[in-house]
């Protein structure tokens, strides 16, 4: 991965693709995997240029999403799809007032040195978005590329493209199973585990705490079957608890992460790991007390388990 304050100035001729890429999705993969494919059969460097932030945080920062993946971790996924070079760019003012016309000869062709250019149909650039598919033909004609368009991808049976706004909308809605379709890998939220109240210890639930930063998408509020990976990569079955504890508070202003590990007996404080979601088994309500509580929570591990032990 480069990340670049500005743009290379010797790179050798390669494939290319521009995006945001959050999530690495299907939709992404498919066209990854051509870009990778295409940079073998021609002798190319396989290209991915990105952005160090999503460009809306510069042109509308209200708008801004939650970003499925942060940069290290978008980098490993498309080092792991193939991609060769993975040029990383702060998306600023200076980047987002480039016309269509430099964008091409900047960035295309004198930054990556671009022979094969990826996009999908409604992809458009430069400055007011004034790029599309067809102007970039157009300059691939002067400036010697070739531009090949890759159609949306979709699930079987929907109508609707993969892509990462949908896959919000997903986990907004607990759909955590319809996220991983889209996505080809179960939903994952990596952290440090912190020390939390402990009130899991107290009724018998001890649970691994760990923070989201606020920039990360999240599933909504509930809980959830997932799978647990240590700092070193031992991994763990384990019900997961997101939300705001209304049993013990009643207006916390954030949400929490915690999980609690199946046949796991030990201290995980300082671990980096990995929480991944499986499936949705029931939204977050408040009990009349800790008995109530811990007795939900022992129907909440038989479901866990049941759900990650099924075949297939």
């Amino acid at each position: 991965m480069l990340l670049l304050d500005c743009l290379p100035t010797d790179s050798p001729p390669s494939s290319v693709t521009i995006g945001v890429f959050d999530g690495v999705h299907a939709g992404h993969t498919k066209i990854i995997s051509r870009l990778v494919k295409i940079a073998a059969e021609d002798g190319l460097v396989s290209t991915v240029l990105t952005f160090a932030s999503h460009p809306l945080l510069t042109l509308r920062p209200d708008e801004a999403p939650k970003l499925l993946t942060d940069l290290p971790a978008k980098a490993a996924l498309l080092e792991a799809l193939g991609v060769q070079r993975t040029v990383v760019l702060p998306f600023d003012k200076s980047l987002a007032s480039m016309t269509q016309d430099e964008f091409v000869r900047d960035v295309l062709h004198k930054g990556v040195n671009a022979r094969v250019v990826l996009a999908g149909g409604a992809f458009r650039f430069g400055r007011d978005r004034q790029g599309s598919v067809e102007t970039l033909r157009s300059a691939g004609l002067e400036y010697r590329f070739n531009v090949e368009v890759v159609e949306s991808f979709s699930l079987s049976g929907s109508a609707e493209p993969v892509s990462s706004s949908a896959i919000r909308r997903a986990l907004a809605r607990n759909r955590v199973a319809e996220a991983a379709e889209m996505l080809g890998r179960p939903y994952s939220i990596e952290g440090v585990v912190v020390v939390g109240d402990r009130r899991g210890v107290t009724i018998g639930f001890p649970t691994a705490n760990i923070p989201v930063a606020k920039t990360q998408a999240w599933p909504a509020d509930g809980v959830y079957a997932g799978r647990f990976t240590d700092s070193d990569g031992v991994r763990y079955d384990c019900a997961i608890n997101v939300g705001r504890r209304p049993t013990f508070y009643q207006n916390a202003e954030h949400s929490t992460l915690e999980a609690h590990l199946l046949d796991f007996d030990g201290d995980l404080y300082g671990h980096r790991v990995k929480v991944e979601f499986e499936q949705f088994l029931r939204s977050e309500q408040r009990f009349s007390g800790i008995e109530a509580l811990a007795a939900q929570l022992k129907v909440d591990v038989v479901n866990a388990r049941r759900v990650l032990e099924a075949p297939g």
